[in-house]
């Protein structure tokens, strides 16, 4: 799959992490689902400390992705429930708050996709 003429997944993927880093987002996981999934190559997954951050992380990751000419093709949950999803096609970022994270149990759920990174 390819996102961009000008980054390929894996280059999307590891933009959402160095800008979650930069934004001051905890427990960074960049998962591989490309062997799991065909719906998507990269899961980025984050933990946000309020909802002014998931917002903040929000704006800020769209923005990034918008400079280096990667679209966003949805969006879906709200900061304010604790989960924000977005959805650069072949990069799905999930953003969550603490309680939400440990509920939904991403990596749990996809424990086979290895990690390729993990930023605590």
């Amino acid at each position: 799959m390819t996102t961009t003429d000008t980054l390929n997944p894996t280059e999307v993927a590891r933009l959402a992490v160095d800008v979650a880093a930069e934004k001051l987002a905890t427990d960074i996981v960049m998962m591989d689902l490309r062997q799991l999934a065909v719906f998507a190559d990269y899961f980025v997954v984050m933990t946000a400390d309020s909802v002014r951050q998931i917002e903040a992380l929000e704006e800020d990751l769209t923005n990034a992705m918008k400079e280096a000419g990667i679209p966003r093709h949805h969006r879906e949950g709200t900061p304010a429930s604790g989960w924000v999803l977005l959805d650069f096609a072949d990069v799905l970022i999930h953003i969550f708050g603490p309680e939400e994270r440990d509920f939904f149990g991403l990596e749990r759920l996809w424990s086979r996709a290895p990690q390729v990174v993990r930023i605590l």
